[in-house]
């Protein structure tokens, strides 16, 4: 007896005009079996999904790594709560109970979360203020303290001032509210007067600001005791990077009564404090004992009398 095969066994054969068989596709072949342009489609999304999954991933992570009150990226050591809530150690030391659901704090690091952003890349957190550059979880928070991006201190003399930001913005802060001085060119010639001279320890004079050379300047004078001897200080700020204050030479003189005292020196950049410059005495110094003499030796009012330059190092 014959035996029957199956319809599906073998491909069906068509003749075509002119006397040639051809096989046709077996049909449930062609349903299950991708086309080479199908293939590729199914590639690229399976890529795509695995790219946003990848993406979604590290977003989720680096949502985790945020702390609740700084807002910043957390680094090791990383407390929680005992309901599981994180922050940083440097928020930790200013509060004593968890923001989130006020539970007391203990000392419970996390350190699942602590193992898992070892091995992520993460950005600059000055990311919104122009740098654009990646780095290992360990090594961020060292590139952040030196970031050429990073905001600039307020320069202002006086009261210390916490606002910080770019130069623009500061100089327009220093100018609307703490209305300093501000002058076009590089010379200047100012006078600074001090009643009860022999009285006071400690003073400063309103900052004046000079523009020139397509940079921003600040004019700092203020009193201090060096070594219990009471001096007077002038130094010059220059409100950018220190590779670029170097670019910069400017002179400070003092006279009166035929006498006549001179600086020159190299701008400091405002990266450094006030304080800074003041303790390594970068600057004009003038002792009181002196400062009397250009200042027709009357202790109940001093006057000084400063003029200075600012000019640009031919390279």
């Amino acid at each position: 007896m014959a035996t029957l095969c199956p319809l599906s066994a073998s491909p069906k054969k068509t003749i075509a005009r002119g006397g040639s068989i051809h096989e046709a596709p077996n049909s449930a072949e062609s349903q299950t079996r991708p086309s080479g342009k199908d293939s590729t489609l199914m590639g690229v999304k399976h890529g795509v999904l695995s790219k946003t999954a990848a993406v979604l991933s590290k977003t989720i992570v680096h949502e985790l790594l945020e702390c609740p009150i700084c807002m910043n990226i957390m680094y090791p050591p990383i407390h929680q709560c005992s309901n599981g809530h994180t922050l940083c150690s440097k928020c930790k030391s200013k509060v004593r109970s968890c923001p989130i659901c006020r539970q007391e704090l203990g000392n419970i690091r996390c350190l699942a979360l602590e193992r898992v952003a070892q091995s992520l890349e993460v950005p600059c957190r000055y990311e919104s203020l122009g740098c654009h550059d990646i780095f290992p979880y360990k090594s961020r928070f060292r590139h952040e303290k030196s970031c050429q991006f990073r905001p600039y201190n307020c320069p202002y003399a006086g009261v210390e001032c916490p606002i910080d930001g770019n130069i623009l913005f500061l100089v327009q802060h220093l100018k609307n509210y703490h209305q300093v001085d501000m002058h076009d060119g590089s010379t200047f010639n100012h006078r600074y007067v001090m009643t009860d001279a022999q009285g006071v320890e400690n003073a400063t004079w309103m900052l004046t600001l000079f523009s020139c050379f397509g940079y921003h300047f600040c004019l700092h004078f203020e009193a201090f005791n060096l070594q219990r001897a009471p001096v007077y200080m002038a130094f010059i700020h220059f409100m950018g990077e220190e590779h670029d204050a170097k670019k910069f030479n400017y002179s400070l003189e003092v006279g009166g009564n035929d006498r006549k005292l001179t600086w020159q020196g190299v701008p400091r950049s405002i990266r450094d404090s006030r304080a800074t410059v003041r303790e390594s005495l970068d600057g004009l110094i003038i002792h009181r004992n002196m400062a009397l003499f250009f200042s027709d030796g009357n202790i109940q009012e001093l006057k000084l009398n400063v003029t200075g330059r600012i000019w640009e190092i031919q390279s």
